[in-house]
């Protein structure tokens, strides 16, 4: 079956003119597909483009990259996001859940545009799954939950990490277990789960100074 559906997945592709070469990658994770267009923030995954329906699931994981998925390089001496880490995570504290993730692009918040945003909301309103849980950047999170409200029949929760989940200190574990918890017992609405609590889209804010979210 999982060859199936990836030979599906790759037809798919191809019908769109999207080679083997450019896709950047295809693997399977914990019974996940994950696919990814691209190897820059620039070239991404378009919700118009979204692939149809792999599996039977009530729960769509989006990853725009920010600090959960960042990797450090020493040679730059920088951080840089690297692959979503969702699937690694969910494996290792063996999370028994049924879901598909798509990367839609990798970047840090603050480069995130407004036509980001539109990518994003988009492809909340064409899948459907009902349950849909958005890995960003905490620094711009609070704008991009706003510009989530309104779309019915949905409950889109957006969490991170102010320390990458790579590292052996971080809150990226933690924060994606509340969101879980959220998604699943929450009413249609948009959240967002950091630092333990939970705030409706709209009125919450990022406090820089103190590195935690607060109602506003």
């Amino acid at each position: 079956m999982t060859r199936i559906m990836i030979s599906s997945l790759l037809l798919w592709l191809a019908g769109l003119g999207i080679t083997t070469a450019e896709t950047a990658e295809k693997e399977k994770l914990a019974g996940v597909i994950i696919w990814e267009i691209g190897q820059t923030p620039t070239r991404r995954l378009h919700p118009e483009t979204l692939p149809p329906k792999l599996k039977n699931t009530s729960m769509l994981i989006i990853t725009t990259g920010g600090t959960i998925d960042k990797v450090y390089f020493d040679d730059a001496s920088e951080f840089e996001v690297g692959e979503p880490t969702v699937a690694h995570i969910f494996e290792d504290v063996g999370a028994n859940i049924d879901y598909e993730l798509v990367s839609l692009f990798r970047k840090d918040s603050l480069e995130i545009t407004a036509q980001d945003r539109q990518d994003i909301r988009e492809a909340c309103q064409r899948t459907v799954q009902s349950q849909i849980l958005i890995t960003h950047g905490t620094d711009t999170m609070a704008t991009t939950a706003d510009e989530l409200r309104g779309i019915p029949g949905k409950v889109i929760v957006l969490t991170g990490a102010m320390a990458p989940s790579r590292f052996r200190i971080t809150d990226a574990i933690f924060n994606l277990g509340t969101a879980l918890g959220v998604l699943q017992s929450m009413p249609e609405g948009v959240y967002i789960a950091m630092n333990g609590r939970v705030f409706k889209a709209g009125q919450v804010r990022k406090n820089r100074e103190a590195g935690k979210f607060e109602a506003l």
